[in-house]
């Protein structure tokens, strides 16, 4: 059955009518043509999907539209303001961990929500925080610089 359901997407408050089941990844996609958030696995496995809901990184590819009511989403494309990028998205560019750039939308919203929650986490925790993410180009040592490159940044306040 369809519903109406309301959420903040990157600052902007849409209802949207879909099938409670409706994955957040389809609508953000499909309804929003807010592309950045990459459709990988679809099992949660490989982290391209990943956004911000209510400061926590999830998989969209496993909340349903249902979840998110009345929530706030940010995606990849909330994460600049204007022509400013996000101090990770920065640090991603100047670590030179942005190969083919698929998982760069996920990895980029895993670790802004990592340090809005702990700007000082040690790097086991952002390490354990990249696991959920796979890469295929880089390797992951250039990600894990580029982390604690944004960290600095993100201190500066740049």
């Amino acid at each position: 059955m369809v519903n109406k359901y309301s959420f903040k997407v990157n600052g902007s408050e849409y209802t949207i009518e879909a099938e409670a089941d409706t994955l957040l990844i389809d609508v953000l996609r499909e309804k929003l043509n807010l592309t950045g958030t990459k459709r990988g696995c679809d099992n949660s496995t490989c982290g391209s999907c990943t956004v911000i809901f209510n400061g926590k990184a999830v998989k969209s590819c496993r909340k349903t539209i249902e979840d998110v009511q009345g929530g706030e989403v940010v995606t990849v494309e909330g994460l600049a303001k204007g022509k400013k990028l996000h101090p990770v998205q920065q640090a991603l560019i100047e670590a030179g961990a942005i190969q083919c750039g698929y998982c760069i939308p996920g990895i980029a919203t895993e670790l802004a929500a990592l340090f809005d929650q702990n700007p000082d986490a040690d790097e086991d925790t952002i390490v354990k925080a990249l696991y959920k993410h796979l890469c295929r180009c880089t390797g992951y040592e250039a990600i894990k610089d580029a982390a604690l490159l944004a960290q600095q940044l993100i201190e500066k306040g740049t």
